[in-house]
């Protein structure tokens, strides 16, 4: 499959009866009653099936924090102006952005990208530049993007997963605006109604999400021909979105575990697995946010979230929250002992 002349890398259903067997079994012989570690035994399972391994090791971690503006931020979708992006990107640098705090906690290596941030950025160790405009266009005056720019920032997340170490990518976002964009992309790719889409975003008011309604309404219906995974992403953008598009396809590919955090973040799982079927397989959804279309998106998707704090800033803030449950999940199957090694009895037969 392309996009513009870019390959969409093959990705491959990792269903496997015998390893799925394998780790259930070993699992189900760890010193505990059957089943009493809950869903931390379903995200261990998991994590060993993508990681093809019945010891799985999660290494060196990549947060990736993708950026860009949104042209329709102009039309008042968003409670802060687009200034705050690229503020938020030097946030980011700085090691201030709740992402920040979180990345260091955990031993996350975290690498920002500006994928079309309306701002100039003076190069530093933890900033790639992938910049294709300053800014998307207004989505409600024709594409967000022209097909060429959708196609680069696909192209250019793959690139930038291609260099990254490890076996593990977490999923961050930046852009005034995104949510306007995931919501948009959501009510289009899964066929749902824009308002049970749309929440508040960064915080607008009753009145502000009635506007926000009304506007993402008439860039549908502009845009209503654009129906196929790339002509809708093309039309609602953001670059950030496309790049994490790329990224993602490009983790799949190399098998890495993709942890995802919240409604911008997973736009972008959506728009892959509806370019690539089994992308999903790969997948952990950190948690479900406050943003009412997450729910829906990752019910689409089929994937259950770990945590549910009400969260709704994005960054990749939930996924690194989320990131010690992935490492216990793993150190369980790993260290914890089976009844037959620690010389425990079973329960009565």
């Amino acid at each position: 499959m392309t996009d513009n002349n870019h390959t969409i890398p093959s990705i491959a259903d990792i269903h496997d009866d015998a390893l799925t067997a394998r780790l259930q079994s070993a699992i189900d012989n760890k010193t505990k009653p059957l089943g009493a570690l809950g869903r931390l035994e379903s995200l261990a399972l998991r994590l060993g099936l993508i990681l093809g391994n019945e010891t799985p090791a999660l290494e060196a971690p990549q947060m990736l924090v993708c950026a860009g503006d949104h042209g329709l931020a102009a039309r008042g979708v968003s409670a802060f102006p687009s200034d705050v992006t690229w503020q938020m990107v030097e946030n980011f640098l700085a090691g201030g952005a709740a992402v920040s705090v979180l990345a260091r906690q955990h031993g996350l290596a975290l690498t920002v990208v500006d994928c079309g941030v309306r701002r100039d950025f003076q190069a530093r160790p933890g900033l790639v530049s992938r910049r294709i405009a300053a800014g998307t266009a207004d989505a409600s005056a024709g594409p967000a993007m022209t097909a060429a720019q959708c196609a680069e920032a696909i192209a250019n997340g793959r690139d930038v997963v291609r260099v990254l170490p490890g076996n593990a990518l977490l999923l961050g976002e930046m852009g005034i605006g995104n949510s306007s964009a995931a919501a948009m992309l959501l009510a289009r790719l899964a066929q749902l109604d824009i308002d049970a889409c749309t929440g508040s975003g960064t915080g607008l008011d009753a009145a502000g999400l009635a506007r926000k309604r009304t506007v993402l309404r008439e860039v549908l219906a502009l845009h209503a021909s654009a129906v196929s995974p790339l002509d809708a992403l093309a039309a609602f953008g953001g670059f950030e979105i496309a790049t994490l598009v790329g990224a993602v396809l490009q983790a799949a590919h190399e098998r890495r575990v993709i942890v995802v955090d919240g409604f911008i973040a997973s736009a972008a799982i959506l728009v892959a697995q509806a370019l690539q079927p089994h992308v999903a397989q790969r997948c952990v959804a950190a948690h479900s946010s406050a943003e009412p279309g997450h729910a829906l998106l990752l019910k689409h998707l089929g994937l259950e979230p770990l945590l549910n704090l009400d969260l709704r800033l994005g960054e990749g803030s939930g996924g690194a929250l989320a990131w010690p449950l992935l490492e216990s999940a793993c150190r369980i199957l790993r260290e914890m002992a089976s009844f037959e090694a620690a010389g425990v009895s079973r329960k009565d037969a």
